[in-house]
């Protein structure tokens, strides 16, 4: 019988969530929909020497404006909790010993000093030092050690780890969903460590141990866990788990805008864009890092961006929502080669969706910026408005501070834009203008044009001699939509006020 997809995310609680995290989590929700399957969120809190207090709360909250709900794991709960490593401890041992007696792993009580001893040794002869079957026979260990040595130093309680034997001389040839067949030799892998004394286990024994007993059928990660592939291949065989061991897929590296290499925070902030979903501030250095979120990007805008990062749906569509990237996703389409991250096309997808929002969403996000100010002003103008002027802009924030001059009356003219069209004949132009204005009573966009334009026409003048310093006027620059639409929006009590402050200013 075929087993329902089960897959995780599986991060660790040492900092913000890199949005190459973000989009791990987004492929294995996006694979867990697409065939019906759960998506577990389980935190991987092993290193305690890493943890970052705060961090798993940030996980789980950026995970929730990303909208990838979790169906089982931290903060949710299900048939296999807890699935925070820490409060797993008491299973792990269990399975290490399971490795002792089987052969598959060993003690090793060599001291930290010492194993520094050795690759300083190996240092001064031109070579790498690894804990392997060419040293290992050399070391301080359980395989060099009879039994009743091995229990001596258990009960004296000295500091030991549990290793993992590496087979000697073992061609891997491994199977990637994305990569295909890929190929390791044994001999040039190390014994890793499994189990430490101090009751944690490492992220490779936990990882398959929990993977196994949450049932996990596939195993979607960053492309840096690569290497450890073979080890825990060999790890399900050890424990005699290869019927039930996932299936392995290990997605592109996110790359650099600009040169070569793995997009790093420090590229956010040198080139100014985000590389995490939401701000942080890293507890121990108060250093903070802002985040899509904050600076004003939709999340279904950086989900779409992030779903085209490595992935394609093998069409020319860009624009996906979040059930079309469900059921159109599947890791065929994932590419091999490292996707280059592009700030500037992330501001096109925010675009994209910022047009294609109902005014009213859109007015809901300007209402929350006027109250800010304490500004009051007519709801349905605001949907005008943002319907107006939302194909200008990548950001509701930008939208609304270049629409200003909509809300509050302009407190000052610019000065440029005053020289340039605010000439000697202007002000008895604008007088004219003014009581034209007062004397219209309909103020719809059709009206205002008819009336003016015919007044304009009649008089012989050019429309950019009125319509320049009526901007102006009006907006205190030389910029905005039409005059017609702004006047009709402010209302003819307003645009009387604006023509007079302007007419005793300028």
């Amino acid at each position: 019988m075929e087993r329902k997809v089960r897959v995780r995310f599986a991060p660790s609680p040492t900092g913000a969530l890199h949005l190459g995290g973000v989009r791990t989590a987004l492929f294995n929700y996006l694979f867990a929909r697409h065939y019906g399957g759960d998506f577990l969120l389980r935190i991987e809190d092993t290193d305690q020497t890493r943890y970052v207090p705060g961090a798993e709360e940030y996980i789980i909250e950026s995970l929730k404006w990303c909208g990838l709900k979790v169906d089982e794991g931290v903060g949710v709960g299900g048939e296999y909790s807890p699935y925070r490593q820490s409060e797993r401890k008491e299973i792990y041992k269990k399975y290490a010993l399971q490795l002792v007696e089987s052969g598959n792993a060993y003690y090793s009580f060599d001291t930290a000093e010492e194993l520094d001893a050795m690759r300083k040794e190996c240092e001064g002869r031109g070579e790498t030092f690894i804990y392997n079957a060419t040293s290992r026979g050399k070391l301080k260990n359980s395989l060099n050690m009879d039994a009743g040595k091995v229990k001596q130093l258990l009960e004296a309680g000295v500091h030991y780890v549990i290793r993992f034997k590496m087979p000697e001389h073992e061609d891997l040839l491994l199977h990637d969903i994305i990569r295909g067949e890929v190929h390791f030799n044994s001999s040039l892998l190390d014994d890793k460590v499994l189990y430490k004394s101090d009751g944690m286990p490492t992220y490779h024994l936990a990882n398959i141990v929990d993977d196994h007993l949450m049932k996990i059928t596939h195993v979607i990660r960053g492309e840096e866990w690569l290497p450890s592939l073979p080890l825990h291949v060999l790890l399900y065989k050890a424990f005699g788990w290869e019927d039930t061991m996932p299936e392995f897929a290990h997605l592109p590296l996110i790359l650099k805008p600009v040169g070569n290499g793995k997009l790093s925070k420090r590229d956010g902030n040198k080139m100014g864009f985000p590389v995490f979903p939401m701000e942080f501030t890293d507890p121990a250095t108060g250093e903070k890092w802002h985040g899509y979120k904050e600076d004003g990007y939709f999340p279904e805008a950086f989900i779409n961006m992030l779903a085209l990062l490595g992935w394609n749906p093998g069409t020319d569509q860009e624009i996906f929502s979040l059930q079309e990237l469900c059921e159109l996703f599947t890791l065929d389409r994932v590419k091999k080669s490292g996707a280059k991250f592009d700030p500037e096309k992330t501001k096109w997808f925010n675009h994209k969706y910022l047009v294609a929002k109902p005014d009213a969403e859109l007015a809901d996000l300007v209402d929350e910026m006027l109250k800010a100010e304490q500004i009051v002003f007519d709801r349905k103008k605001t949907e005008k408005i943002c319907s107006l002027m939302k194909e200008r802009y990548n950001f509701v924030a930008d939208l609304y501070a270049d629409c200003r001059f909509f809300f509050v009356t302009p407190t000052e003219f610019n000065e440029k834009d005053t020289k340039k069209y605010w000439k000697e004949d202007t002000p008895a132009l604008m007088r004219e203008l003014l009581e034209i204005l007062k004397s219209i009573d309909d103020y719809s966009f059709a009206n205002t044009e008819k009336i003016i334009s015919a007044w304009i026409t009649e008089k012989g003048l050019g429309f950019g001699k009125v319509m320049n310093p009526f901007r102006v006027a009006i907006i205190g620059a030389a910029k905005g939509p039409h005059m017609f639409d702004v006047i009709e929006i402010i209302g003819k009590e307003e645009t009387i006020r604006r023509m007079e402050k302007a007419l005793s200013t300028l």
